[in-house]
């Protein structure tokens, strides 16, 4: 995905509404650290020469700063464990040109013991938006024809093989690419998922709207979320199809059930993350004037549903 999430440190902002993305990132903390330890290769590095670590995606933080801490300190294990002396590091937050770099810099951790850089817009070059078939009523393809899913997974491809390659271009050799994404486990309909249970509740409440007026059905046909959550099939697949790199380990790594408290239920919770995350593609296409209103009808109909029912199953 591609879009731009909600900068700087307000209620709805990416900064207050991304713990499901740090749990991700704490879950595949030893897989990574792991992995360094095994396959990264140091004996061509000079501890001399400077050690880079990009994050492709950093967003606003804080979660960057926690997954390149954690990177950080396994290298620096790393070249203890061999003897050597541990490098300067130098850390590039990349991410769409019109991220909220200004929260993310002035959030850095004053104890850091890094060179930061913000290098934005690397996705224009990879990640499109998806052009599926005619796909009416419907933003997603869950629950989509054949053919609207066949054309999502036909994009993914694409935009996979200019991820990798580009990849391929920057990484030296001996290093590595971690690649942390939302998915979707082998054999499961794409219906059965519970992130894809969300994107067609959202997709309910546009058309909710549609019906009392506040958009045009037309809007809605014409709009599609730019996500695609692959299976390990899939990713496995596009790796081996491209060439250029081969998968050291992969694992589906389940998240916990979203937890609300006595003033936030979880339904808040989840559409608070997902205006983060989506708010600015929706606003762009419908206008600002309907995101309080849509997410709060998200809100509700995630309260009123079973879908956290199915959290435990994915």
């Amino acid at each position: 995905m591609a879009f731009l999430v909600k900068g700087g440190n307000g209620q709805y902002s990416y900064s207050n509404n991304s713990s499901f993305q740090r749990g991700a990132i704490h879950a595949t903390k030893e897989l990574i650290n792991e992995a360094i330890a095994e396959n990264l290769d140091i004996k061509n590095f000079s501890s001399s020469n400077t050690f880079r670590v990009t994050d492709l995606g950093c967003s606003v933080g804080p979660n960057t700063f926690v997954a390149v801490q954690n990177i950080i300190d396994a290298v620096n294990l790393k070249y203890q464990s061999q003897g050597h002396r541990t490098p300067e590091f130098q850390v590039f937050f990349n991410d769409h040109a019109l991220n909220d770099f200004n929260t993310l810099f002035t959030s850095l951790p004053p104890d850091r013991l890094y060179y930061a850089a913000g290098v934005p817009e690397y996705q224009k070059r990879c990640w499109t938006k998806p052009l599926p078939a005619y796909n009416k009523g419907r933003i997603h393809y869950s629950n989509s024809s054949d053919k609207v899913v066949e054309a999502y997974a036909a994009q993914y491809a694409k935009d996979m093989e200019c991820f990798l390659n580009a990849r391929a271009q920057e990484v030296v050799c001996g290093g590595l690419v971690a690649i942390i994404v939302p998915g979707s486990p082998n054999g499961i309909p794409h219906s059965q998922v519970f992130v894809n249970m969300g994107s067609e509740l959202l997709g309910s409440c546009l058309l909710d709207m549609v019906q009392k007026g506040i958009i045009s059905e037309e809007k809605v046909d014409s709009f599609n979320l730019p996500t695609y959550f692959a299976s390990p099939q899939e990713v496995e697949a596009a790796v081996e199809r491209n060439g250029c790199f081969h998968i050291e380990r992969m694992e589906m790594v389940p998240q916990e059930i979203p937890s609300g408290n006595s003033s936030t239920s979880r339904g808040r919770v989840m559409s608070s993350h997902m205006r983060a995350g989506m708010s600015g593609i929706i606003k762009e296409h419908f206008g600002e004037e309907i995101i309080d209103e849509l997410f709060d009808a998200v809100h509700k109909k995630f309260d009123e549903s079973s879908l956290f029912e199915s959290w435990n199953r994915n």
